[in-house]
């Protein structure tokens, strides 16, 4: 039960990603005062004494007051919160004022904890978090890009030794993207930072089993490979163009999620039981972590103070678990290449 443990985790956050979306509908939402706060909002552009300028626009973006070229071009209306977005997040925080003076418990509003803006990000924290997540992902691939190329012995060609290579460098630009993206989707929760963030989870969910097979099956025949991972890439690639442009299905893509993850968890459970790793003692510093980091999702509580939830602790535990895992990948490397090099002599 080895190099099971940190897929386990990384599955197990790609999967929680997925069931995100299935909260489309909240108890927040659907109480009758925020509803009628946020009709009259959208008719008169102001919550209370609060009122606000981008409602002179409609919701297709055309202007009420002017013509096209009237409007704040793209990067400022990234900056800025539109009508619908502004209504909904000044009601939401009257109604939660409300209910905390009456000692009644925060509500989830659109499958949302009710967070508080911080220079215009959605969720300031798990954006910091996704940040970081990135940054170490970054170092834990060039870090492994250094080792290969400039301290452990070269083929004639110049070429690493370590016949998994290339697989780790898609997987680490895999994960960067999928983690920017889960920065750009938590700083705002828009229709095209969602299908980002949930294709790029999808993308490396169903690479993540294509690299569970190909490793735990010691597969170093390219003919092979392509054998193996072309399948599973034509339907990823289907199911990514399904949610994309034809219908966002939560619970179509909660269903593939699954199963893609508990293959991949079966893959390496059979490759954990008969294989032995020099390093195994970094992979249980994994799923020890990864164990605790499920509780936060299970255990879900609403944001401290406005900031920090459950889910944003979550992507601080990532963190360490994520040095942990690339450290193990570079002594995986250090350990075929001299088992390589052994056989050659």
């Amino acid at each position: 039960m080895a190099l099971i443990v940190d897929h386990w985790s990384v599955t197990f956050v790609i999967v929680v990603l997925c069931l995100v979306g299935v909260l489309n509908a909240s108890a927040g939402d659907a109480d009758p005062s925020y509803r009628a706060c946020v009709g009259e909002c959208q008719r008169t552009g102001c919550v209370g004494k609060r009122c606000f300028t981008n409602c002179n626009f409609s919701l297709n973006g055309s202007s009420l007051d002017g013509p096209w070229y009237a409007q704040k071009p793209l990067y400022l209306q990234w900056k800025q919160w539109d009508c619908v977005s502004d209504c909904r997040y000044h009601c939401m925080l009257d109604r939660e004022l409300e209910r905390a003076a009456h000692n009644q418990g925060p509500l989830k509003y659109h499958g949302k904890w009710p967070f508080k803006r911080l220079y215009g990000l959605q969720e300031p924290v798990s954006v910091a978090f996704s940040a970081l997540n990135l940054a170490m992902h970054f170092h834990g691939w060039l870090s492994f890009f250094i080792l290969l190329y400039y301290k452990l012995p070269l083929k004639q060609d110049k070429k690493p030794l370590y016949d998994f290579t290339g697989l780790w460098h898609i997987y680490g630009i895999l994960s960067m993207n999928a983690w920017f993206w889960s920065a750009v989707f938590h700083s705002r929760d828009v229709d095209l930072t969602e299908k980002l963030d949930y294709s790029s989870a999808v993308a490396l969910l169903g690479f993540s089993l294509i690299m569970s097979i190909l490793r735990s099956f010691n597969i170093r025949d390219e003919a092979a490979r392509v054998m193996v991972a072309a399948p599973l890439i034509a339907f990823i690639t289907t199911h990514i163009l399904y949610l994309n442009n034809y219908q966002m299905d939560y619970g179509w893509n909660m269903k593939v999620c699954i199963v893609m993850g508990v293959v991949q968890l079966l893959v390496w459970s059979v490759w954990a039981g008969v294989s032995r790793h020099p390093s195994r003692w970094k992979l249980w510093t994994v799923v020890i972590g990864g164990g605790l980091a499920m509780f936060l999702e299970i255990y879900d509580f609403p944001p401290y103070e406005g900031f920090v939830d459950a889910h944003a602790l979550w992507h601080a535990t990532t963190i360490p678990l994520t040095y942990v895992w690339w450290s193990f990948i570079r002594d995986d490397a250090k350990f075929r290449t001299s088992t390589l090099i052994k056989k050659v002599k």
